[in-house]
């Protein structure tokens, strides 16, 4: 058995290569096991901003408890997907744009239709971070009285800052402060939430009739894609589980016993990866669309441009009295900013990896992999502040923007993890029965209502 493992502060090894030298056999025991997760904590770092905060609290404003039974499924379902979509990275040691370039269909010399809709659809998603950038600085005006655009300019500063030349420790270490802090507010936010005189038990039951608003469905449509693990957070898992090492500590494939076994271990290690950041974010997700629905939603509330802010504080204010505005604040500032980092250092590795795709780098060129992901961390942030300029006072909208884009990728990503599990990846590392039959309802359930929902809205909105 080998366990070498090049040691930290020598000649930075390549994640993206697999070495025998770099071998290690999976642990053993759960308690040895969370040593080994991370990637989801990252992720979870990425998922609660946007959606949770903006999108899922204005859900709630808007339509009351109606549609909490479309969040909960939304964190439960795609998390299928995420975690076949780890084993594809174990069993074939590839990255996320690598495995959809596969899918067959209508391509040109170097990616396909899949890889482009992905590029689409993350500059959509910077509509998104355009809205946490506004958020974040809106909050700092609350308290400061100095102007939203400058503000702006200061947190895009910090986050170039915190992301050029940082690697994969670097982003775990943050999440894990993220995680923590927010996971602190979402208690706080729940026990704020039973103390509310709005708060009724009955009213939250009826959220689980399964029905659809007649009013608001884009947002729902938004929340379904955002919620959880977003269409753009199923890709940059794939990343996140590269640069941990799961891969690579699971060696190159020979199709010996001894592969086999570590593969199924390191897959169990990413199976509680995926589990344990599912249960942080759906339980965070959950707080926020009941303060929204029980607190804003019985005060006539739904929070929008440039009184997002000001009206998402009531979720605190309406209960602990007008001290906890700051409170609201710290959490805010900790959740939206902490989102821009997170997501942009995963967005900034995909879109590196698309170069060397496109050919401007070749595999084994660490160098070029990672003077790009800066470039690219530069510009995903030059283009949501120039967003800002343009469509300022349009946050929530803007997220709704992102967040629909997304739902209509999660269609052609669920289909694709299918078809990649089938074709590519079911002789070498298989999934228990039970397993893949949770892929195919989560595929039919996404196909099933993504599509139809998001058709009815475009013909009422172009029709």
């Amino acid at each position: 058995m080998s366990t070498h493992h090049a040691p930290a502060g020598t000649t930075p090894f390549d994640p993206y290569q697999l070495d025998p030298r770099d071998i290690l056999e999976p642990p053993v025991g759960f308690a040895n096991i969370l040593r080994k997760i991370g990637p989801g904590i990252v992720l979870a770092a990425s998922i609660v901003g946007s959606g949770e905060l903006i999108a899922t609290t204005a859900l709630g404003a808007k339509v009351g408890y109606t549609m909490l039974w479309l969040v909960i499924v939304s964190c439960f379902i795609k998390a299928v997907v995420q975690a076949f979509l780890g084993r594809y990275v174990i069993a074939r040691a590839e990255t996320g744009l690598d495995a959809v370039n596969r899918i067959p269909g209508p391509r040109g010399r170097k990616i396909n239709w899949v890889v482009v809709a992905w590029a689409l659809m993350v500059f959509m998603v910077l509509f998104q971070i355009a809205a946490m950038f506004i958020g974040v600085s809106q909050v700092m005006f609350q308290v400061t009285g100095w102007p939203v655009g400058m503000w702006v300019i200061v947190f895009w500063v910090l986050t170039l800052v915190l992301l050029l030349g940082g690697g994969y420790s670097r982003m775990e270490k943050l999440a894990m402060v993220k995680v923590g802090l927010f996971t602190f507010i979402t208690l706080l936010a729940a026990v704020l939430l039973i103390g509310s005189p709005t708060f009724s038990v009955g009213e939250m039951v009826s959220g689980f009739t399964f029905q659809l608003p007649t009013e608001g469905m884009a947002i729902a449509i938004a929340v379904f894609g955002i919620t959880g693990v977003g269409a753009t957070e199923l890709y940059v898992y794939t990343y996140w589980c590269v640069e941990k090492g799961y891969a690579r500590y699971t060696g190159p494939h020979d199709n010996t016993e001894a592969w086999r076994r570590r593969a199924r271990g390191w897959a169990t290690v990413m199976n509680v990866d995926v589990v344990l950041s599912m249960l942080v974010y759906t339980i965070a997700t959950v707080a926020f669309y009941l303060l929204g629905a029980g607190i804003l939603h019985a005060m006539g509330q739904v929070p929008k441009g440039a009184d997002m802010i000001p009206v998402l504080s009531n979720i605190y204010t309406q209960t602990l009295g007008g001290w906890a505005q700051y409170l609201f604040y710290i959490g805010a500032i900790i959740i939206l900013f902490g989102t821009i980092v997170a997501a942009t250092a995963g967005h900034a590795r995909m879109c590196s990896d698309l170069m060397r795709i496109m050919g401007v780098f070749s595999h084994d060129d660490l160098r070029a992999r990672n003077r790009w992901r800066d470039i690219f961390v530069v510009i995903l942030t030059v283009i949501p502040v120039c967003m800002f300029w343009i469509f300022g006072q349009a946050p929530v909208q803007m997220v709704t923007w992102g967040g629909m884009a997304q739902a209509a990728m999660l269609p052609i990503i669920s289909c694709a993890t299918l078809y990649l599990y089938y074709k590519h990846m079911r002789s070498t590392l298989a999934a228990s029965n039970w397993m893949v039959a949770l892929l195919w309802v989560a595929a039919i359930f996404i196909v099933g209502f993504v599509i139809p929902s998001l058709a009815g809205e475009l013909k009422k909105m172009f029709g």
